[in-house]
Parts: C-alpha cells; structure tokens; sequence
C-alpha cells in the first residue's frame, strides 16, 4: 500500500506564508536551495534525512502557485513512478506534470485523479543511499 508521504501548500507570497507558518505553527521553514521551494519540518526530524520521528507525522513544502498547482498538493509514495503514472492513466486519471528529478534525492510527478483533485507521486533515488 502506498502511503502519503509530504504535502505542498502553493504560496502567492512566500515571505508572507513562511512568516504565518513560522507563526502561527512554529514550523521550521528552510529554502531549498537552487529551488523556489521552501522546506517545512512540522515535526521532530532526523537531521541527516528529513524523516519525522514521530510515527504518522509527515513534512512539505512550500512553492510558488501555478496555474496547474493551486490548492495544496499530498503526495503518495511508489516504487516505480514511471509504472504508477501507467497505473493512474489506467485507472481515469491524467498526468499533470510529467516526472522530474530532484537530484541525488528521488522523482516526483503529478497527477489528477478522478474526481480532479490533484495529487503527486514520489519515488526514492536508492541508488544514492537515501
């Protein structure tokens, strides 16, 4: 079973949503570099990976909103992003973003499934020991 991993909020402002973030949760807010996308640790984190400590506690992001990117996005882990695209056109979705690479970190991709709700799909880069 494929398990949500990470969500992203858009932002029209990021100075401002990291300030209300910051505020009104205490989240920690850190810019990603060579990204206009804003790391958010909501919870108690492995500082060597990002990980939540806490069972169920999953961090995100914050990104610049886009015409196809507007309301906030969870994204579900795969082994294979390339099947799981297959396997979400199969299944009357449509892919919205094709897949991309972070570098040494994984892909990621989104998709709108059938109620037009969009989603994303995430899959590790084991090669690089993540």
């Amino acid at each position: 079973m494929a398990a949500i991993v990470h969500f992203e909020i858009p932002t029209d402002n990021t100075d401002r949503a990291n300030t209300f973030y910051e505020s009104a949760f205490g989240w920690n807010l850190s810019p990603m570099q060579g990204m206009d996308y804003t790391i958010a640790l909501t919870a108690p984190s492995d500082e060597q990976t990002g990980t939540p400590k806490e069972p169920g506690a999953i961090n995100g992001a914050l990104f610049p909103r886009t015409d196809n990117l507007k309301t906030p996005i969870l994204t579900i882990d795969v082994d294979d992003i390339d099947a799981a695209l297959g396997q979400i056109e199969s299944a009357g979705g449509s892919v919205v973003q094709a897949k991309d690479a972070v570098p040494t970190m994984g892909w990621y991709a989104y998709f709108k499934d059938t109620e037009g709700n969009v989603l994303g799909v995430w899959q590790n880069d084991t090669s690089a020991g993540t």
